[in-house]
């Protein structure tokens, strides 16, 4: 039997599964604990980050027998010499963990005094920032005061007063964790490492009168900076812009970086995919027959977009057209320019209109209205006309995704066909929606 059970407990397998009984449970694990599924869990990352260096201990045959010989502390110690890690002459577990996974990797068991900063650099500041459609378009710079922590300039970052030292934590005895007993199944128990809440992991305190009077021995202070980020045109939603070494200081290590990530708020009359536009423009059925030449749209940078229909050209429901080149910039290379997409939408006259005009002879002009069904059905029921709303019987139309390029305007019944749009490119990223198109 090995002499620790902790990291089977952490993978919630026997001490005597099989590799592959390991490999299983890792990956149950790991997708039920990983951070993106549990955004609200500020424990999650560290448990997914154990059960990683838990399976990589213990899917290698050499050093889970090294493991299940000496446990952890004793891979610290040597081992006596044993197989696997013992020869490593008393090598820390969080350096065991850094040969074999990365120093940066901080897996969650870096506690104790002796331990050190292993990381290269401070934590990151992830900031979400709102941006229009008009940001992304035209560009923009964005000048905001922030706060940010930076080593203490009167103790250095020690936390201390004068020459005073900290002295080891008494709750655990000065090695930065304790073992905490959890259940892992009726009847069944497990314990792991936790870091000590008495001293935050580091295996020492100071005494409050040998604090630094002006941290308190927290060996940082806050302080008001001003950043300046540049939306360049063309950035696209969710994109990030890092601010190099803005981050927060921490003693012994270079600060972090500041990364801001671009949430593109919903516009009222575009919708983006890639570096191409979709709108929708209204016209009359007069236009619609006859053709026009006005400006149909105010772009983004606020140009009138004038377009005239070719000669003869009858406007169909559902029809669109391309207009190149006045899509998105394209980023990096802002003087190449997606396509917009204009959908026609016919305005149809309303019963007042009708009444100003000779119906007769409205329909002597007009195509002939069509001819009754023949044959005619064996049976045939007469049923009253009522108006209704489409949105009744249909699901609201869906937010802008990047694939509404991917369907015609009406293809939840059938009506309009794929040929009726020009695509340029196919977007990998499709959800199956289509975008709600927004009335110019």
């Amino acid at each position: 039997m090995p002499v620790e059970r902790e990291l089977y407990d952490l993978l919630g397998v026997q001490p005597d599964a099989t590799a592959d009984e390991i490999k299983k449970a890792y990956r149950k694990k790991a997708r039920e604990h990983h951070p993106d599924k549990n955004p609200d869990d500020p424990t999650a990352h560290q448990r997914f980050q154990e059960m990683a260096a838990a399976y990589e201990i213990l899917s290698s045959v050499e050093s889970r027998e090294a493991y299940d010989t000496f446990g952890m502390e004793g891979m610290s110690r040597g081992g006596g010499g044993g197989p696997g890690f013992g020869g490593m002459g008393g090598m820390d577990p969080a350096d065991i963990f850094a040969e074999l996974f990365g120093a940066s990797m901080g897996f969650g068991f870096d506690y104790g005094p002796s331990r050190g900063p292993r990381r290269t650099k401070g934590q990151d500041s992830h900031i979400p920032y709102e941006v229009t459609l008009e940001d992304l378009y035209n560009g923009k710079t964005v000048k905001m005061n922030m706060e940010k922590e930076v080593v203490c300039g009167i103790c250095k970052g020690t936390g201390a007063k004068g020459n005073a030292k900290p002295k080891p934590c008494v709750k655990c005895e000065g090695k930065g964790w304790t073992n905490v007993t959890t259940s892992l199944a009726p009847g069944r128990l497990g314990t792991h490492r936790a870091m000590c809440p008495e001293c935050e992991g580091v295996g020492e305190k100071l005494r409050e009168k040998d604090r630094c009077k002006k941290c308190k021995g927290n060996k940082t202070v806050k302080e008001k900076t001003r950043q300046e980020i540049y939306i360049e045109r063309g950035m696209a939603d969710r994109q990030r812009i890092v601010l190099a070494g803005a981050g927060d200081e921490e003693p012994g290590v270079p600060p972090g970086d500041v990364i801001f990530t671009l949430k593109t708020r919903q516009h009222e009359s575009f919708e983006r995919s890639g570096n191409d536009l979709l709108t929708t423009v209204h016209i009359t059925l007069s236009e619609a027959l006859l053709g026009f030449s006005r400006i149909l749209i105010t772009h983004l940078d606020g140009r009138g977009i004038h377009v005239t229909s070719p000669r003869g050209k009858i406007i169909k429901p559902g029809d669109s057209i391309i207009l190149r080149g006045e899509g998105m910039p394209v980023y990096k290379t802002p003087d190449h320019k997606g396509n917009l997409y204009v959908m026609l939408e016919i305005d149809m006259p309303d019963e007042s209109w009708l009444k100003t005009i000779d119906a007769k002879t409205l329909a002597d002009i007009l195509p002939p209205k069509k001819p009754e069904m023949d044959p005619k059905p064996a049976v045939v029921d007469e049923v009253p006309f009522e108006e209704s709303d489409i949105v009744d019987v249909r699901e609201t139309p869906f937010n802008a995704s990047s694939s509404f390029f991917d369907h015609a305007s009406g293809f939840q019944f059938a009506g309009g066909g794929e040929d009726e749009w020009e695509d340029e490119e196919d977007d990998d990223d499709d959800d199956g929606m289509e975008p709600e198109c927004r009335t110019q």
